[in-house]
């Protein structure tokens, strides 16, 4: 499936949950990594406000990337977010949804109002 990069410059983007190692498989607790460079990959809760209409979603991050001094509330920078459609079947029936992952998660600022 293609890989679609998010333009976030005039979103808001607010962390709603710390950031927690993400797990690739629930029944073994197996931890996720990146494929490339097995870096253990992190989890971050954000909401998405963009023209209009705001969006819960979870974004995987390389733990590198996770930058000291996030505040749950406060506005964050994702930059290279990414969203991947995915589909599997699982016990028999068919899932999909939209998976996120950025390169970095930053203290960020709520961008000016546009037109303003």
């Amino acid at each position: 499936m293609r890989t679609i990069r998010v333009e976030t410059s005039t979103a808001t983007i607010l962390l709603t949950e710390a950031p927690a190692p993400k797990v690739r498989d629930r029944q073994t607790g197996e931890i996720a990594k990146d494929t490339v460079t097995g870096e253990t990959l992190m989890t971050v809760g954000v909401v998405y406000i963009d023209d209009g209409e705001s969006a819960l979603i979870r974004v995987a991050v390389p733990e590198s990337g996770i930058a000291e001094g996030l505040t749950l509330g406060a506005p964050v920078s994702l930059p290279g977010l990414v969203a991947k459609p995915w589909e599997n079947v699982f016990n028999g029936r068919q899932r999909h949804g939209i998976a996120y992952r950025a390169a970095a998660v930053t203290p960020g600022a709520v961008p000016a109002a546009v037109g303003a």
